[in-house]
């Protein structure tokens, strides 16, 4: 039994998106062009929210200065959207922590989405075709999902079931740091710490205790496993 989770070093952090492209490009997800973008219709996974710190001294015109942060789902220990799905589709496994999403029994109600808090989950409104030249860039271990489901971040939990594999086949156990998701291990500030956060040994449990972490809307006791470290002196 695991609790995978994720730490986010703010200090650290450069709002460069290296993170949401490697997402993108792990999980098949299309781009919808400008025109649905800007109706909101975007099916990122990893979003960058804006938020404001002060900055040096507000009467020589400094102030406030924008830091640009990722968020993408939690994972919740105590996830709302699981509780309004009609249908089953989105659960919490209880091996793994992972709030997973099963696009075939999806309904695209969009009752999560709504339950969501954090706005994690994103709604797929078309059938996305790939053009012939680039089907060869698709990864073969993540579904290309219909038209009319709810899409959200899986953790990346096919490279667990990959490192499961190589594991079993090898006659052990999967070790500490086999399974990184794809953007954790793109990003270049190495601002990101994925691993089991009951596991006293991995990092990510080490720094979730920090004095400097904190989770979004703690208060709602949604439990999310995605923390973010407060900038040094911040």
């Amino acid at each position: 039994m695991s609790r995978y989770g994720m730490v986010i070093d703010l200090e650290r952090c450069t709002g460069c998106q290296a993170c949401a492209v490697a997402c993108d490009q792990e999980n098949n997800i299309p781009a919808v062009g400008r025109a649905e973008a800007l109706r909101g219709r975007r099916l990122n996974w990893v979003q960058f929210v804006e938020a404001h710190e002060e900055h040096g001294d507000e009467d020589e015109g400094e102030g406030e200065r924008p830091r640009f942060f990722p968020m993408m789902c939690g994972h919740c220990d105590n996830p709302p959207c699981t509780k309004v799905c009609p249908v089953y589709a989105t659960y919490r496994s209880e091996e793994t922590g992972i709030v997973g999403q099963v696009y075939g029994r999806c309904i695209g109600c969009r009752f999560c989405m709504a339950a969501c808090p954090y706005t994690a989950k994103v709604f797929n409104w078309y059938q996305h075709a790939v053009p012939a030249e680039l089907e060869s860039t698709l990864n073969p271990d993540v579904s290309v999902r219909p038209e009319g489901v709810v899409e959200k971040c899986s953790f990346c939990h096919h490279r667990l079931q990959a490192a499961r594999d190589r594991a079993a086949a090898e006659g052990r156990e999967v070790a500490p740091g086999e399974y990184v998701p794809a953007c954790v291990e793109s990003c270049p500030g190495q601002a990101m710490t994925f691993g089991d956060l009951d596991d006293t040994n991995t990092e990510a449990h080490k720094l979730a205790r920090s004095p400097r972490a904190s989770r979004l809307l703690e208060g709602l006791g949604t439990r999310p496993k995605l923390f973010y470290l407060a900038p040094q002196g911040g």
